[in-house]
């Protein structure tokens, strides 16, 4: 049986952009502490505007009715400035932070994302999602 044939372990979540990424033959050795699934969210790490972003989500849903949704827009502007000064460019800048919030928050099990009204894969779903807590 070679290495190609062996069961590969199991998919890990990047602790950055919360995509789901699977094990590589370069990771081999370790495995075990591979956190990120690139470079680029390695470099980037965790930054505090990441958990405002989430917390934002989160009270966005604490405020609705049971069964609301919210876009990853609103958190971005909720995050990037008061309410009637927000800059475009600032809270444009937040989108894919907020996409990652989401995604970090669908796998802790805290909310689920949704295109038409379907769960929805976050980490291969491309276009308007929205985001409410789990069903």
């Amino acid at each position: 049986m070679s290495s190609r044939d062996a069961p590969q372990p199991p998919e890990k979540v990047c602790r950055v952009c919360g995509r789901r990424f699977a094990w590589r033959a370069k990771w081999a050795e370790d495995w075990d502490q591979v956190r990120h699934c690139s470079s680029g969210c390695r470099r980037r790490g965790l930054r505090p505007v990441d958990e405002r972003l989430e917390d934002a989500l989160l009270d966005l849903l604490a405020r609705r009715a049971r069964d609301a949704t919210v876009c990853p827009s609103e958190a971005a502007r909720l995050v990037a400035g008061p309410r009637g000064e927000v800059d475009e460019a600032a809270w444009r800048a937040l989108m894919e932070p907020a996409r990652m919030a989401a995604r970090r928050l669908v796998a802790r099990g805290e909310v689920e994302v949704t295109q038409r009204g379907r769960v929805v894969d976050p980490s291969t779903a491309k276009g308007p999602v929205r985001v409410r807590r789990p069903r």
